[in-house]
Protein backbone atom coordinates (compact mmCIF):
# COMPACT_ATOMS: atom_id res chain seq x y z
CA UNK A 1 0.00 0.00 0.00
CA UNK A 2 1.07 3.33 -0.74
CA UNK A 3 2.49 5.60 1.89
CA UNK A 4 0.41 9.14 2.10
CA UNK A 5 2.10 12.24 3.31
CA UNK A 6 0.98 16.09 3.95
CA UNK A 7 3.23 18.85 2.96
CA UNK A 8 2.47 21.92 4.09
CA UNK A 9 4.44 24.61 2.08
CA UNK A 10 4.61 24.87 -1.69
CA UNK A 11 7.70 27.32 -1.94
CA UNK A 12 11.39 24.74 -2.20
CA UNK A 13 11.75 22.14 0.41
CA UNK A 14 8.13 21.59 -0.48
CA UNK A 15 8.01 21.11 -3.57
CA UNK A 16 11.36 19.07 -3.64
CA UNK A 17 10.47 16.40 -1.24
CA UNK A 18 7.14 15.88 -3.19
CA UNK A 19 9.28 15.15 -6.37
CA UNK A 20 11.39 12.53 -4.35
CA UNK A 21 8.47 10.82 -2.41
CA UNK A 22 6.50 10.66 -5.39
CA UNK A 23 8.96 9.05 -7.62
CA UNK A 24 9.44 6.28 -4.86
CA UNK A 25 5.67 5.45 -4.76
CA UNK A 26 4.38 7.83 -1.92
CA UNK A 27 1.04 9.71 -2.55
CA UNK A 28 1.74 13.45 -2.10
CA UNK A 29 -0.84 16.08 -0.57
CA UNK A 30 0.60 19.20 -0.57
CA UNK A 31 -1.13 22.57 1.08
CA UNK A 32 -0.60 25.92 0.94
CA UNK A 33 -1.90 28.79 2.74
CA UNK A 34 -1.61 31.54 -0.01
CA UNK A 35 -4.47 30.90 -3.00
CA UNK A 36 -1.86 30.65 -6.17
CA UNK A 37 1.64 29.84 -6.50
CA UNK A 38 3.83 32.21 -5.37
CA UNK A 39 5.58 34.45 -8.21
CA UNK A 40 6.91 36.32 -5.78
CA UNK A 41 10.41 36.56 -4.27
CA UNK A 42 14.14 37.88 -5.09
CA UNK A 43 17.39 36.18 -6.72
CA UNK A 44 18.32 32.91 -4.53
CA UNK A 45 21.15 30.36 -5.57
CA UNK A 46 21.54 27.15 -5.73
CA UNK A 47 24.99 25.61 -4.87
CA UNK A 48 27.27 22.91 -3.71
CA UNK A 49 25.36 19.60 -3.29
CA UNK A 50 22.08 20.97 -4.27
CA UNK A 51 23.24 21.29 -7.58
CA UNK A 52 23.33 17.28 -8.04
CA UNK A 53 20.11 17.46 -6.33
CA UNK A 54 19.04 19.59 -9.19
CA UNK A 55 21.01 16.92 -11.54
CA UNK A 56 19.27 14.30 -10.14
CA UNK A 57 15.49 15.83 -9.99
CA UNK A 58 16.41 16.43 -14.10
CA UNK A 59 15.91 20.11 -13.73
CA UNK A 60 19.35 21.22 -14.02
CA UNK A 61 18.64 22.73 -17.50
CA UNK A 62 15.73 24.34 -16.51
CA UNK A 63 17.23 25.90 -13.61
CA UNK A 64 19.89 27.19 -15.87
CA UNK A 65 17.93 28.72 -18.46
CA UNK A 66 15.86 30.95 -15.91
CA UNK A 67 18.86 32.06 -14.83
CA UNK A 68 18.81 36.15 -14.08
CA UNK A 69 22.02 36.92 -15.73
CA UNK A 70 23.46 38.19 -13.19
CA UNK A 71 27.05 38.96 -13.83
CA UNK A 72 28.35 39.24 -10.03
CA UNK A 73 28.12 42.15 -6.97
CA UNK A 74 29.63 45.30 -7.21
CA UNK A 75 29.93 47.65 -4.00
CA UNK A 76 28.83 51.01 -4.86
CA UNK A 77 29.87 55.14 -3.68
CA UNK A 78 27.17 57.55 -2.32
CA UNK A 79 27.09 58.38 -5.92
CA UNK A 80 26.18 55.20 -6.88
CA UNK A 81 29.68 54.24 -9.02
CA UNK A 82 31.72 50.82 -8.55
CA UNK A 83 33.73 50.92 -5.81
CA UNK A 84 35.02 46.85 -5.66
CA UNK A 85 33.88 44.22 -8.11
CA UNK A 86 33.41 40.22 -7.42
CA UNK A 87 32.29 38.69 -10.99
CA UNK A 88 30.74 35.42 -10.55
CA UNK A 89 33.38 32.81 -10.81
CA UNK A 90 35.27 31.82 -14.41
CA UNK A 91 36.40 28.42 -12.71
CA UNK A 92 32.68 27.67 -11.73
CA UNK A 93 34.72 26.05 -9.09
CA UNK A 94 33.74 28.47 -5.80
CA UNK A 95 30.74 30.33 -5.72
CA UNK A 96 31.20 33.88 -4.37
CA UNK A 97 28.02 36.58 -3.67
CA UNK A 98 26.33 35.51 -7.20
CA UNK A 99 26.21 31.68 -7.57
CA UNK A 100 26.49 30.41 -11.26
CA UNK A 101 22.76 29.29 -10.50
CA UNK A 102 21.32 32.53 -9.85
CA UNK A 103 17.32 32.20 -10.49
CA UNK A 104 14.53 34.31 -9.14
CA UNK A 105 12.45 32.36 -6.06
CA UNK A 106 9.49 32.37 -7.79
CA UNK A 107 11.25 30.58 -11.03
CA UNK A 108 12.34 27.91 -8.60
CA UNK A 109 8.93 27.20 -6.96
CA UNK A 110 7.67 27.15 -10.60
CA UNK A 111 10.17 24.58 -12.02
CA UNK A 112 9.34 22.27 -8.64
CA UNK A 113 6.16 22.73 -8.70
CA UNK A 114 5.39 21.94 -12.25
CA UNK A 115 7.91 18.68 -11.92
CA UNK A 116 5.93 17.16 -9.55
CA UNK A 117 2.07 18.65 -10.14
CA UNK A 118 1.21 15.39 -12.25
CA UNK A 119 2.13 13.51 -9.36
CA UNK A 120 0.57 15.30 -6.29
CA UNK A 121 -2.23 17.14 -5.27
CA UNK A 122 -1.74 20.68 -4.72
CA UNK A 123 -4.21 22.66 -2.47
CA UNK A 124 -4.39 26.32 -2.09
CA UNK A 125 -5.61 28.11 -0.06
CA UNK A 126 -5.74 25.83 2.60
CA UNK A 127 -3.17 25.44 5.70
CA UNK A 128 -3.52 23.32 8.88
CA UNK A 129 -5.59 24.05 11.86
CA UNK A 130 -5.11 20.94 13.92
CA UNK A 131 -3.53 17.64 13.57
CA UNK A 132 -3.59 14.81 15.88
CA UNK A 133 -0.59 12.17 15.74
CA UNK A 134 -2.17 8.61 16.77
CA UNK A 135 1.22 6.38 16.67
CA UNK A 136 0.60 4.74 13.64
CA UNK A 137 -0.76 7.49 11.76
CA UNK A 138 -1.93 11.33 11.47
CA UNK A 139 -4.65 12.71 10.89
CA UNK A 140 -4.77 16.38 9.47
CA UNK A 141 -7.60 18.77 10.42
CA UNK A 142 -7.45 21.77 7.50
CA UNK A 143 -9.13 24.91 8.24
CA UNK A 144 -12.11 24.66 5.21
CA UNK A 145 -13.12 21.46 7.32
CA UNK A 146 -11.36 18.48 5.37
CA UNK A 147 -9.72 15.79 7.24
CA UNK A 148 -6.76 13.85 5.69
CA UNK A 149 -5.29 10.86 7.44
CA UNK A 150 -1.34 10.15 6.57
CA UNK A 151 1.73 8.35 7.25
CA UNK A 152 3.77 11.45 7.74
CA UNK A 153 3.20 15.43 7.95
CA UNK A 154 6.20 17.74 7.00
CA UNK A 155 6.22 20.90 8.07
CA UNK A 156 8.05 23.00 4.97
CA UNK A 157 6.14 26.50 5.83
CA UNK A 158 9.55 28.84 6.31
CA UNK A 159 10.70 30.85 8.72
CA UNK A 160 7.56 32.06 10.52
CA UNK A 161 5.78 28.61 10.26
CA UNK A 162 2.36 28.59 12.45
CA UNK A 163 2.60 24.94 12.30
CA UNK A 164 5.92 24.59 14.00
CA UNK A 165 4.37 24.46 17.46
CA UNK A 166 3.41 21.07 16.37
CA UNK A 167 6.86 19.92 16.79
CA UNK A 168 8.22 22.23 18.86
CA UNK A 169 7.73 26.33 20.78
CA UNK A 170 10.64 27.28 19.35
CA UNK A 171 10.02 31.26 17.93
CA UNK A 172 12.21 32.44 15.08
CA UNK A 173 15.10 35.26 16.45
CA UNK A 174 14.42 38.65 15.14
CA UNK A 175 17.59 40.70 14.42
CA UNK A 176 16.14 44.25 14.13
CA UNK A 177 16.98 44.68 10.57
CA UNK A 178 13.99 45.13 7.68
CA UNK A 179 14.13 44.20 4.02
CA UNK A 180 11.71 45.45 1.95
CA UNK A 181 11.40 43.63 -1.91
CA UNK A 182 10.38 45.39 -4.45
CA UNK A 183 10.33 44.96 -8.40
CA UNK A 184 10.63 48.15 -10.30
CA UNK A 185 10.32 48.73 -14.08
CA UNK A 186 13.59 48.42 -16.11
CA UNK A 187 15.41 51.03 -17.12
CA UNK A 188 17.56 51.32 -19.82
CA UNK A 189 20.64 52.50 -17.51
CA UNK A 190 20.15 49.38 -15.72
CA UNK A 191 23.08 46.50 -16.27
CA UNK A 192 23.21 42.96 -15.04
CA UNK A 193 25.85 43.33 -11.96
CA UNK A 194 24.13 43.23 -8.67
CA UNK A 195 24.94 46.53 -7.10
CA UNK A 196 25.18 47.35 -2.87
CA UNK A 197 25.40 50.77 -1.84
CA UNK A 198 25.95 51.24 2.18
CA UNK A 199 24.52 54.41 3.61
CA UNK A 200 25.35 55.72 7.40
CA UNK A 201 22.59 54.18 10.04
CA UNK A 202 22.91 51.12 8.99
CA UNK A 203 20.93 51.41 5.49
CA UNK A 204 21.52 49.65 2.25
CA UNK A 205 20.16 49.74 -1.11
CA UNK A 206 20.46 47.17 -3.70
CA UNK A 207 19.41 46.44 -7.38
CA UNK A 208 19.67 43.19 -9.03
CA UNK A 209 18.30 41.65 -12.51
CA UNK A 210 16.38 39.72 -13.37
CA UNK A 211 15.34 37.20 -16.01
CA UNK A 212 11.69 38.69 -16.36
CA UNK A 213 12.22 42.45 -18.04
CA UNK A 214 12.40 43.47 -14.33
CA UNK A 215 14.31 44.86 -11.69
CA UNK A 216 14.78 43.73 -8.03
CA UNK A 217 15.64 46.52 -5.96
CA UNK A 218 16.24 45.87 -2.16
CA UNK A 219 15.90 48.66 0.79
CA UNK A 220 17.62 47.50 4.21
CA UNK A 221 17.56 49.21 7.64
CA UNK A 222 18.27 48.17 11.24
CA UNK A 223 15.51 49.36 13.33
CA UNK A 224 15.03 48.52 17.33
CA UNK A 225 10.87 48.88 16.19
CA UNK A 226 9.07 45.68 15.81
CA UNK A 227 6.42 44.75 14.07
CA UNK A 228 6.72 46.96 11.12
CA UNK A 229 5.87 43.91 8.31
CA UNK A 230 2.71 43.70 10.25
CA UNK A 231 1.69 47.55 8.84
CA UNK A 232 -0.57 48.06 5.56
CA UNK A 233 1.71 48.42 2.41
CA UNK A 234 0.97 52.09 1.98
CA UNK A 235 2.44 52.85 5.39
CA UNK A 236 5.38 50.60 4.97
CA UNK A 237 6.01 52.76 1.76
CA UNK A 238 5.92 55.83 3.71
CA UNK A 239 8.32 54.40 6.38
CA UNK A 240 10.84 53.81 3.28
CA UNK A 241 10.44 56.85 1.69
CA UNK A 242 11.62 59.02 5.26
CA UNK A 243 13.96 56.34 6.28
CA UNK A 244 16.32 56.55 2.97
CA UNK A 245 15.21 60.68 1.19
CA UNK A 246 18.42 62.01 2.38
CA UNK A 247 20.06 58.84 0.58
CA UNK A 248 22.13 59.66 -3.02
CA UNK A 249 23.20 56.67 -5.62
CA UNK A 250 20.43 54.45 -6.00
CA UNK A 251 18.02 55.61 -3.92
CA UNK A 252 16.20 58.26 -5.89
CA UNK A 253 15.42 56.19 -8.23
CA UNK A 254 14.19 53.42 -6.44
CA UNK A 255 11.85 56.03 -4.36
CA UNK A 256 10.72 57.49 -7.53
CA UNK A 257 9.84 53.98 -9.15
CA UNK A 258 7.66 52.50 -5.65
CA UNK A 259 4.55 53.66 -6.68
CA UNK A 260 5.15 51.90 -10.29
CA UNK A 261 6.08 48.43 -8.74
CA UNK A 262 4.55 45.84 -9.47
CA UNK A 263 4.98 43.92 -5.84
CA UNK A 264 6.55 45.06 -2.50
CA UNK A 265 7.56 42.81 0.26
CA UNK A 266 8.49 44.13 3.48
CA UNK A 267 10.20 41.20 5.92
CA UNK A 268 12.17 41.18 8.93
CA UNK A 269 15.15 39.61 9.44
CA UNK A 270 15.37 36.08 12.05
CA UNK A 271 17.03 33.19 12.02
CA UNK A 272 15.66 29.36 13.08
CA UNK A 273 17.85 26.49 14.69
CA UNK A 274 15.21 24.29 15.90
CA UNK A 275 16.27 22.23 19.08
CA UNK A 276 14.15 19.10 17.44
CA UNK A 277 13.07 18.79 14.00
CA UNK A 278 10.46 15.83 14.17
CA UNK A 279 8.59 14.79 16.89
CA UNK A 280 6.45 11.38 15.89
CA UNK A 281 5.84 11.27 12.45
CA UNK A 282 5.52 15.52 12.30
CA UNK A 283 8.72 16.46 10.90
CA UNK A 284 10.12 20.18 10.07
CA UNK A 285 12.13 21.06 6.60
CA UNK A 286 13.90 23.89 5.55
CA UNK A 287 13.59 27.17 7.11
CA UNK A 288 11.15 25.80 9.48
CA UNK A 289 14.05 23.70 10.87
CA UNK A 290 16.98 25.95 10.29
CA UNK A 291 17.08 29.70 8.75
CA UNK A 292 20.88 30.86 8.77
CA UNK A 293 19.17 34.35 8.20
CA UNK A 294 18.72 36.64 4.76
CA UNK A 295 22.52 37.35 4.65
CA UNK A 296 23.97 34.05 6.09
CA UNK A 297 23.31 32.24 2.56
CA UNK A 298 22.40 28.78 1.67
CA UNK A 299 18.96 28.32 3.24
CA UNK A 300 17.57 27.00 -0.75
CA UNK A 301 20.15 24.74 -1.14
CA UNK A 302 19.87 23.30 2.36
CA UNK A 303 16.08 22.96 1.90
CA UNK A 304 16.90 20.97 -1.32
CA UNK A 305 19.32 18.73 0.25
CA UNK A 306 17.44 17.92 3.07
CA UNK A 307 14.38 17.08 0.86
CA UNK A 308 16.72 14.66 -0.88
CA UNK A 309 17.96 13.08 2.60
CA UNK A 310 14.77 12.64 4.18
CA UNK A 311 13.07 11.56 0.91
CA UNK A 312 16.54 9.06 0.95
CA UNK A 313 15.95 7.98 4.57
CA UNK A 314 12.20 7.26 4.49
CA UNK A 315 12.73 4.94 1.04
CA UNK A 316 15.12 2.67 3.29
CA UNK A 317 12.68 1.49 5.54
CA UNK A 318 9.16 1.36 7.00
CA UNK A 319 10.27 2.76 10.79
CA UNK A 320 9.26 6.64 9.82
CA UNK A 321 10.70 8.12 13.40
CA UNK A 322 14.17 5.82 12.66
CA UNK A 323 14.36 7.81 8.99
CA UNK A 324 13.38 11.09 10.08
CA UNK A 325 15.79 10.59 13.35
CA UNK A 326 18.68 9.95 10.58
CA UNK A 327 17.68 13.13 8.61
CA UNK A 328 18.09 14.89 11.27
CA UNK A 329 21.53 13.76 12.19
CA UNK A 330 22.93 13.93 9.03
CA UNK A 331 21.42 17.87 8.20
CA UNK A 332 22.08 18.76 11.74
CA UNK A 333 26.02 17.68 11.21
CA UNK A 334 26.20 20.03 8.21
CA UNK A 335 23.92 22.89 8.61
CA UNK A 336 25.64 25.13 11.02
CA UNK A 337 29.05 24.77 9.41
CA UNK A 338 27.68 25.18 6.41
CA UNK A 339 25.86 28.64 6.72
CA UNK A 340 26.29 29.51 10.51
CA UNK A 341 23.59 31.18 12.11
CA UNK A 342 23.66 35.31 11.24
CA UNK A 343 24.28 37.06 14.82
CA UNK A 344 23.15 40.11 15.22
CA UNK A 345 26.57 41.87 16.04
CA UNK A 346 27.37 40.63 12.26
CA UNK A 347 24.61 42.21 10.61
CA UNK A 348 25.51 45.39 12.62
CA UNK A 349 29.39 45.11 11.10
CA UNK A 350 28.23 44.37 7.58
CA UNK A 351 25.68 47.73 7.87
CA UNK A 352 27.40 50.11 10.07
CA UNK A 353 25.89 53.47 11.26
CA UNK A 354 28.94 55.81 10.51
CA UNK A 355 30.41 57.09 7.96
CA UNK A 356 33.95 56.28 8.78
CA UNK A 357 32.11 52.40 9.26
CA UNK A 358 30.93 52.78 5.56
CA UNK A 359 34.50 53.83 4.54
CA UNK A 360 35.80 50.90 6.18
CA UNK A 361 33.91 48.49 4.18
CA UNK A 362 34.31 49.92 0.92
CA UNK A 363 38.21 49.81 1.81
CA UNK A 364 38.20 45.91 2.80
CA UNK A 365 36.20 45.42 -0.15
CA UNK A 366 38.63 47.50 -2.62
CA UNK A 367 41.54 45.07 -1.18
CA UNK A 368 39.40 41.74 -1.56
CA UNK A 369 39.05 42.64 -5.11
CA UNK A 370 42.28 43.75 -5.48
CA UNK A 371 44.70 41.36 -7.13
CA UNK A 372 46.49 40.34 -4.15
CA UNK A 373 42.71 39.88 -2.52
CA UNK A 374 41.79 36.83 -5.33
CA UNK A 375 45.06 35.53 -5.04
CA UNK A 376 44.96 34.56 -1.79
CA UNK A 377 41.11 34.00 -2.03
CA UNK A 378 42.13 30.87 -4.79
CA UNK A 379 44.95 29.83 -2.40
CA UNK A 380 42.41 29.80 0.38
CA UNK A 381 39.50 28.98 -0.86
CA UNK A 382 38.81 25.28 -0.23
CA UNK A 383 39.53 26.02 3.21
CA UNK A 384 38.02 29.63 4.08
CA UNK A 385 35.32 30.27 0.99
CA UNK A 386 33.33 26.99 0.64
CA UNK A 387 30.88 25.75 3.19
CA UNK A 388 29.78 21.95 4.27
CA UNK A 389 27.03 22.63 1.77
CA UNK A 390 30.05 22.97 -1.35
CA UNK A 391 31.88 20.13 0.61
CA UNK A 392 28.82 17.70 1.29
CA UNK A 393 28.61 14.73 -0.74
CA UNK A 394 25.43 13.61 -0.84
CA UNK A 395 24.19 9.90 0.18
CA UNK A 396 23.28 7.15 -2.08
CA UNK A 397 20.04 5.28 -1.59
CA UNK A 398 18.26 2.78 -3.47
CA UNK A 399 17.01 3.88 -6.81
CA UNK A 400 13.43 5.00 -7.73
CA UNK A 401 11.40 1.71 -9.51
Amino acid sequence: MNRHAVISGAGIAGPTLAHHLAERGWRITAIERFPRRRDEGQNIDVRGAAREVAFRMGIEDEIRAANTGEIGMRFLSDEGSPVASFPVSASGEIDGPTAEFEILRGELSRILIERTGDRSDYLFDSEIADLADHGDRVTVNLQDGTTIDADLVVIAEGLHSRSRRYVTDTHAEDLGMYIAYATLPRRDTDDQWWGWQHAPESRSVHVRPDNLGTTRAMLTFMSDVRGLDDLREDDQVAILRKTFADVGGLAPRILADLDRRTSLYFSAVGTMLAPTWSKGRVALLGDAAFCPGTFGGGGTSLAMIGAYVMAGELSCTDDIRGALTRYEQFMRAHVVDASPIIRRSVLKRANPRTRAGVRAVRAAARIVASPFGQATTRVLGNRLATGAADRLRLPDYPPAD
